[in-house]
């Protein structure tokens, strides 16, 4: 037997926390960067990073296959490991830090024992290059997903009183108050 390999790349605009928060939520986040490819997912246990397992069924070049996947954390917030139990399937997402951790360089990885012969040779060529296609189109979707998710936080600091804000804010209205009052008691 011979290890069939895909792989795919890219840099997110987003830190790593927060594109690993994406990846590890397999409850309500990871439904979110999934293809037309994946069907009847569903998380069986679990929800958040170690410890879920998802199942589902994959569709891709005319052909069908059901997985079972258990999730590891080689290292929390940079690795996920998705095992399929019923099968030499793996999948890897890595996740380093770019710019200063500012932005995330994601890698899928995915690697199995392939068939013999003819059966194999087909697999893998072709296998690679579908699965290619589908994790690009992921990585499109992580990318809306954790770029919609920054702007969010972002906008929600931005929203949110400073230390000091509500203070002045406190401040300005007595001062306004005291004015008002002694403007009146003079008229």
């Amino acid at each position: 037997m011979s290890k069939v390999h895909a792989m795919s790349e890219r840099v997110v605009d987003a830190s790593p926390d927060t594109v690993y928060s994406v990846l590890a939520d397999y409850k309500d986040k990871r439904p979110q960067i999934l293809t037309e490819n994946f069907l009847d997912y569903r998380v069986e246990k679990g929800g958040k990073g170690k410890g879920t397992q998802v199942s589902y069924r994959l569709q891709a070049a005319g052909r069908e296959r059901s997985y079972r996947m258990n999730v590891e954390e080689s290292v929390k917030g940079q690795w996920l490991m998705e095992r399929d139990s019923n099968s030499s399937l793996v999948t890897t997402w890595l996740l380093s830090p770019v710019d200063d951790g500012q932005r995330t360089k994601v890698r899928v990885e995915t690697e199995w024992e392939g068939s013999q012969g003819v059966g194999g040779f087909f697999e893998r060529t072709f296998a690679p290059l579908g699965l290619h296609r589908i994790y690009d189109r992921m990585l499109d979707l992580l990318e809306t997903v954790v770029t919609s998710q920054s702007r969010a936080l972002v906008a929600q600091k931005q929203m949110a009183p400073s230390r000091l804000g509500r203070p002045l804010l406190f401040a300005g209205a007595a001062v306004a108050l005291a004015l008002g009052i002694r403007y009146l008691r003079k008229r």
